[in-house]
Order: structure tokens, then C-alpha cells, then sequence
């Protein structure tokens, strides 16, 4: 095997070895387990006879075990093992090293340096305010690996995957996974798996008689999927969304690069297999890896429970399970969250109805109720200010529409995980018809940033038993940095919509 960071000491070893002989999927995705008698990395969850202790050795992040010289498992697919999700909000160089990794887990941080529109690690520096040397100091020191490898572990991973899935000639899965060209694909996939692309070719009908792309995806559990799928579903807005029979569904626009696909997307979930099984149509197979990252921070599918219930089970002891609903496009949500302003959730899903009909493009699918893509931030930059009076819109609220969609289409303003949170929301909030409760809800929900907390929510007030933001706000100390998952929890015990934003 390559040299290789430190795995773990000897007692976080021996207690993932006791995880991983239970098949707990409590630690799924926390630790890889890399097996020197083989060459192997699985996740804890994988069913095959667990190997000797003394042939073990465990790594935290998939990347580590790669660099190390391992392979992933075949059987068990690490890559859809549910992401590291440890936060931290007091150590600087902590935080700076998380926001990278979320913009490379982001697969617009996919593509090799130097090909068109590609950020790669450079790129990340530079978004998060650092040096290419600091980034990879305060990398290696947290994650154990440098950003190099670790943005070629996700790339390789991704590459795995839609192999695994998809039926994607081997050319459109390179450059899907972020690889420069085909031949620097099988090179890189060939010296660390031992394999050629087209040998890990699952079988499958490759005639078309499949529609659409299947694939799982892992949480940890506790996982509440019935709060969550009902939380989502009270928010369906009519042409892009549909929530019946326990499943979600929705269409979806997604641009990578200079690419933009659409098409539609269906999960149902499996709590007993503690996944949420995902089928794409084929129109986005061609950007998968974005559309899992989406999917996965919609339903909050890589958040760890423990430290979080850890934080938060004395406050809300019935909450262990409910987790934080995300956004598969941050616009759109920050659009729903301004229309829900001083509304009801009844209210806002008609406003945010009748804005898709009257600005949405329509898109052909074979899902009953799903008629039309949300609009673009270009559609609403130039919205008309009767247009949109004629839907309900209210002239205060047509003006933050219409200044957070120029923002948005100009390149001024990005609503995805990994944004720099602080400087997002000022710049939210610098919009006319923004303010802090506003800003810190798209920040829970499009920017997946767990601390975030609008104090200012009468609904979060009344669940907490205070009166006033700064009550609130005073309150949540001893939540951080969870107040996020405090607030949903506070909403669900009180079984109260929250009052005011109910996109």
C-alpha cells in the first residue's frame, strides 16, 4: 500500500470494529473499513463476513483509504454512503476546511484544473478567501488528505457510480465525473482500482427498455422520513411538484458548466433500508452526480445524529428523528421563502402556483401533475411589476423578487451549499423586502448551514415559550451549532407550520 495519513488510534479502532461487525448503520459514511488482506475499503453497513481484527485498519473519510492504496468494495459502493457531516463553529481553520469540502463535494468543483468553467482546487481557494498552500495546510490538518485527493476521490466515485447506474457511454461518464478527457479517465481509474471502466460495467438492459436511472442513497438513522415527507409535500407547488403515496416528486433544472439539462425526479423512501431510492429521467443521467447532491441536500441525508441529539435531545427529547428539509435549488427556495412572508403555507404554495404557471417553462414528463420546470432567474429578473400584481404579488414583494432574481442571473449571488454563509446573508439582506429572518431561513434551508436560527419566527417563539427575537436568541445558545435542527424540532413539537415562511 501508498503511504498514507494516520488512521485511527487504537480505541476509535476497535470501537469501529464493533460498529462494523454489527452491520450498525448508525456509522455509515463515519468510517471506512480498509481490509490489508485484500486491498478493500467498505462501508460498516457492508454484508460480507467480516474480516480479522488484526487485517482491519479504519479510516474516516473514503479519500483517506484511497490515498492509502485501497479500492472500494464492490458489493457494499462506499460512494453511496451518506457524506461526513462533523461542524464545528469556534475553530477558524475547522470552518474554512468544512466550506471546502462542501464546495468539492459540490460536482461543479469536479472538473480538472484548467479545462473550461472548471473551479477545481484553485478555484476553491480563492472562493473561500484563502492560498492554495493554506487550503491544503488546513486540509490536510482536518480531513487528512490534500484537496487534490480528495476532489479525485469524488470524481472517481461519482465515475463509479454512474457506471453502476447508468447506461452513459464511457466518454459522457468522464466528463460527467469531471475528467478532462477520456483517456486521463481510464488512467486514473485503472491505477486506483485495478480496473477498466468498462470492466465495472454493471450488467443491465443497454437496449432503452429501462427508462430512467435508479439509485439509492443512505442516511443514518434515526430518520424520520414521514415528518420529512410531510413537511415537503404541505409545500407542493402545482406543476413542479407532487407529494401522494408517501413519494416525492418534482422537476428539476440543473447547469453544470456551460451544460443545462431538465427533466423530473421521483424518490420514495425505505426506512427500513434506512435509503431513499431515487429515480432520475434520462435527460439528467448526464449530470447525476449534481442531481444526488441535490437530492441528498433535500432530504438532509447526510446529516449524523449524534452529535446533533447529542445537543439538542434534553430540549426536544421527541426529535431525535426529524431532520432539516433542504432545497434541490437554492433560488427557487429563496423565491418560495420571500412569497411566504406574512402568509400561510396555503397561501404561499397558491402564490408560488400561480408564479410557475405564469413564468415556469414547460417540460414534457411521464409523471401526472408535473407539467412545468420552476422559473429561471432570468424569467423573473424581468418579470413585469402588473404581471406579477395580476398573480397576488404584493408591490413590496415584487421588488425582492425581482432584485434577488437580477442578483442571481448576474452571477452576484450564489444560493447553494457551500456559499459563505456570513457574506450571503448580507447580501440577502441588503435586498429590498429581505431581512434577517428571511436570510437566516434560506440559510437553513439553501445554504444547509446548521447553525442558522430566525429568531424572528413568531411560530419558533411561541414552541420555545418566549416572547421576542432576542428571547429566542438567547435561548438557542446551548444549541449551537445545531439551532437548525432546534428549530424544526421546535416546529414539529408544537405541530405549528412555521408562521411566515412556509416555501
Amino acid at each position: 500500500m501508498r503511504d498514507a495519513p494516520p488512521a485511527l488510534d487504537a480505541t476509535e479502532s476497535d470501537a469501529c470494529y464493533l460498529a462494523m461487525k454489527a452491520r450498525d448503520a448508525r456509522f455509515d459514511g463515519r468510517f471506512f473499513t480498509a481490509v490489508t488482506s485484500t486491498g478493500i475499503y467498505c462501508r460498516p453497513v457492508c454484508r460480507v463476513k467480516a474480516p480479522r481484527r488484526e487485517n482491519c485498519r479504519f479510516f474516516r473519510h473514503a479519500a483517506q483509504a484511497e490515498a492509502a492504496g485501497f479500492r472500494p468494495c464492490l458489493r457494499c459502493r462506499p460512494e453511496l454512503a451518506p457524506r461526513a457531516a462533523a461542524w464545528s463553529i469556534e475553530d477558524a481553520s475547522r470552518i474554512l476546511a468544512q466550506q471546502a469540502a462542501r464546495l468539492m463535494d459540490e460536482p461543479d468543483a469536479w472538473p480538472a484544473e484548467g479545462t473550461a468553467g472548471a473551479p477545481g482546487a484553485a478555484a476553491v481557494a480563492a472562493r473561500i478567501g484563502v492560498s492554495d498552500r493554506h487550503l491544503r495546510r488546513i486540509f490536510e490538518a482536518h480531513f487528512g488528505v490534500s484537496p487534490l485527493q480528495y476532489l479525485q476521490t469524488r470524481r472517481l466515485l461519482a465515475a463509479k457510480q454512474l457506471l453502476a447506474d447508468t447506461r452513459l457511454p464511457v466518454a459522457e461518464v468522464a466528463r460527467a465525473s469531471g475528467f478532462a478527457s477520456v483517456r486521463r479517465f481510464q488512467a486514473a481509474f485503472a491505477a486506483h482500482y485495478g480496473l477498466s471502466p468498462a470492466a465495472l460495467r454493471r450488467s443491465g438492459p443497454a437496449d432503452g427498455s429501462r427508462q430512467g436511472t435508479q439509485v439509492r442513497l443512505a442516511w443514518r438513522p434515526p430518520y424520520d422520513a414521514a415528518a420529512m415527507h410531510g413537511f415537503l409535500a404541505r409545500r407542493a407547488l402545482g406543476g413542479v411538484e407532487t407529494g401522494g403515496d408517501g413519494s416525492l416528486a418534482r422537476t428539476l433544472r440543473v447547469g453544470h458548466g456551460a451544460q443545462v439539462r431538465s427533466g423530473w425526479l421521483a424518490v420514495r423512501f425505505d426506512a427500513e433500508g434506512h435509503q431513499a431510492l431515487l429515480d432520475v429521467s434520462d435527460a439528467l443521467a448526464p449530470v447525476l452526480p449534481a442531481v444526488i447532491s441535490r437530492v441528498r441536500a433535500w432530504l438532509d441525508l447526510d446529516a449524523d445524529p449524534e452529535p446533533i441529539n447529542a445537543a439538542l435531545h434534553a430540549a426536544f427529547p421527541h426529535g431525535d428523528s426529524v431532520r432539516v428539509p433542504g432545497a434541490p435549488d437554492g433560488f427557487e427556495l429563496a423565491v418560495r421563502a420571500v412569497l411566504g412572508q406574512q402568509v400561510t403555507v396555503a397561501a404561499a404554495r397558491t402564490l408560488g402556483t400561480r408564479l410557475v404557471a405564469a413564468f415556469g417553462e414547460p417540460v414534457a414528463t411521464p409523471v401526472p401533475g408535473l407539467t412545468h420546470l420552476f422559473p429561471a432567474p432570468e424569467a423573473l429578473a424581468g418579470a413585469d411589476g402588473d404581471a406579477l400584481g395580476r398573480l397576488g404579488i404584493v408591490r413590496q414583494r415584487q421588488a425582492a423578487l425581482r432584485a434577488l432574481a437580477c442578483e442571481v442571473a448576474a452571477g452576484r449571488l450564489a444560493l447553494h451549499p457551500g456559499a459563505d454563509v456570513a457574506a450571503t446573508c448580507a447580501a440577502l439582506k441588503a435586498l429590498p423586502g429581505i431581512g434577517d429572518w428571511t436570510a437566516q431561513y434560506i440559510a437553513m434551508r439553501a445554504l444547509r448551514w446548521p447553525d442558522a436560527f430566525p429568531a424572528g419566527d413568531v411560530a419558533l417563539q411561541k414552541a420555545l415559550g418566549v416572547k421576542g427575537a432576542r428571547a429566542a436568541e438567547a435561548a438557542s445558545q446551548p444549541w449551537r451549532p445545531w439551532r437548525s435542527y432546534a428549530v424544526l424540532r421546535a416546529w414539529h413539537a408544537a405541530a405549528l407550520p412555521p408562521q411566515g415562511h412556509p416555501s
